[in-house]
């Protein structure tokens, strides 16, 4: 049984790259003899809110029907489960159902990530395959943290590669530490950024100084960094970001691509001044009032939002008005 269990093990990564190769000539992407292909980040992907009927279980019509709506704004892509789509909240079974449901909605052109982290290493990559198998292009693998004591350089590096060794896709790091309690080590990360299969990072944390120090760290690696986040958007672009994982692009989807292009145009003042406006109600999404009060702010702007799921609460009327003010104030509604 040891010995078997060793050549599994030994094997897993060779399997992997089949399989990953096996995915890549499914979905028509083209692989230079001798390399693999390098897939790019740039640009704004939402973090998908996950719909919930009033019975609170997942409303696949009206996931549908956002979609619809975000196909006309020009992300890069979607991210689905992660922190913003109440994944803790998921049954595995559901979290694979809401994938597959996504990749049939989604234009092939443009990437699905798909959250697949779990507290153990063993859970993690079972997730991640079927992640794959249900059309995920990216695995976005948070932190475990249960045992966050214990959650060391070393654990972490371990962890990680044990994932990107067996995922048939390819893995972003994700960092967020307001839910974590745990930031990703500087030294994990400029670790990790060398393995083959682990291709960047969605940092949480806003910390400007950590993310410009990741990218000029891990500037010799096929690594990308992501804003975690679009209060920090424009200042993550000025050290060398490659795009944005931001909830508010689930309710300003337009004026946070239209940030990123001013970044990349070189196009400051205008970028700034848009960042200006974007601010207040980013932290009234994230920081203030959380996913309920991203799925209040959507409705304003005809998505679907609807409750979360327990123990998540709905606003209280004052904090609805509050966080209608803060769109007001900054010209969205």
């Amino acid at each position: 049984m040891a010995l078997s269990t060793r050549l599994a093990s030994s094997l897993r990564p060779a399997l992997a790259a089949l399989h990953r190769a096996a995915l890549r000539q499914c979905r028509g992407l083209s692989t230079p003899q001798g390399s693999e292909p390098s897939l790019n980040l740039g640009g704004i992907f939402p973090p998908l809110a996950t719909p919930f009927s009033p019975s609170q279980e997942v409303d696949y019509a009206q996931l549908e029907g956002n979609l619809r709506r975000y196909a006309s704004i020009p992300f890069r892509g979607l991210v689905v489960l992660g922190s913003n789509g109440e994944y803790p909240y998921l049954a595995p079974r559901e979290r694979v159902e809401v994938v597959s449901c996504v990749r049939r909605a989604l234009p092939r052109d443009r990437l699905l990530l798909a959250g697949s982290g779990c507290e153990s290493t063993q859970a993690t990559i079972e997730l991640t395959v079927s992640m794959a198998e249900a059309g995920a292009d990216v695995a976005l693998v948070v932190t475990p943290c249960y045992y966050r004591g214990a959650m060391t350089t070393a654990a972490l590096v371990h962890h990680y590669t044990e994932v990107g060794d067996a995922s048939p896709i390819p893995v972003v790091l994700y960092s967020v530490p307001a839910n974590t309690g745990l930031d990703l080590p500087m030294d994990a990360v400029i670790t990790l950024a060398q393995h083959p299969n682990i291709i960047g990072i969605k940092d949480s944390g806003g910390d400007i100084t950590r993310i410009g120090l990741m990218v000029h760290k891990t500037r010799q690696e096929d690594f990308q960094v992501l804003a975690g986040s679009a209060g920090f958007l424009l200042a993550s672009y000025a050290v060398g970001a490659s795009g944005g994982v931001c909830a508010l692009a689930n309710v300003l989807g337009d004026p946070l691509c239209q940030l990123d292009h001013l970044c990349r145009d070189g196009r400051w003042q205008e970028a700034r001044d848009l960042q200006h406006r974007l601010i207040e109600p980013n932290t009234a999404v994230t920081r203030r009032f959380g996913i309920p009060g991203l799925k209040k702010a959507m409705e304003w702007f005809g998505y679907y939002g609807g409750p979360c799921r327990a123990p998540l609460a709905p606003l209280s009327p004052a904090q609805v008005e509050e966080l209608k003010s803060t769109f007001s104030a900054n010209g969205w509604l």
